[in-house]
């Protein structure tokens, strides 16, 4: 695997060696040694979530606060979504900038995002599967979020607003 630094310290692009002849394709997706020396630091994971979507769901901006917070290292099943993932670390020097990458069941790319990080996802295809791990539990009481389209971080989720589904939560969501 191919680990790549983002412009976000801390945050990492995984590229596959894919393995493909006549009968499809292997390819490792984890391996723990090879991922915490490639990215630095020990994760452990301990929570798989995948999530089901049809084309122009926006997830998030997500993450957990404090004693709760969590790492996340995502990837798409099958589909394709824009990834985006926002530095909150106040002392950091990219505080409030974002960083995005297309993850898809074809490029079979993951991203690694560190705790201190929001996180959410547009989905660009009908039928498209999401899957991550992170490495603390989930807790209701410690999640926060940002909404997607703040004018402050001006991303481009690659999608219409007329196409742009959020659920009730997101919508509620604060700015940066």
């Amino acid at each position: 695997m191919n680990i790549v630094q983002t412009p976000l310290k801390g945050c990492f692009v995984i590229e596959p060696i894919l393995f493909e002849d006549n009968r499809g394709y292997f390819f490792e997706s984890f391996n723990e040694e090879k991922f915490n020396k490639g990215i630095g630091v020990n994760v452990n994971f301990v929570q798989a979530n995948e999530a089901f979507s049809n084309k122009g769901i926006v997830r998030g901006l997500h993450f957990q606060k404090g004693e709760f917070a969590q790492a996340k290292l995502v990837r798409v099943i099958t589909g394709k979504v824009l990834d985006v993932t926002v530095d909150l670390r106040k002392n950091s020097e990219t505080y409030g900038q974002y960083f995005s990458v297309i993850l898809s069941g074809e490029n079979k790319k993951q991203l690694f995002v560190p705790r201190g990080f929001a996180h959410g996802y547009s989905v660009l295809e009908n039928n498209t599967i999401f899957a991550y791990k992170c490495d603390n539990y989930y807790n209701k009481e410690s999640e926060g979020g940002i909404i997607y389209n703040d004018k402050t971080l001006n991303i481009d989720w690659n999608l219409l607003d007329t196409e742009v589904i959020l659920s009730d939560k997101d919508m509620q969501l604060p700015n940066l």
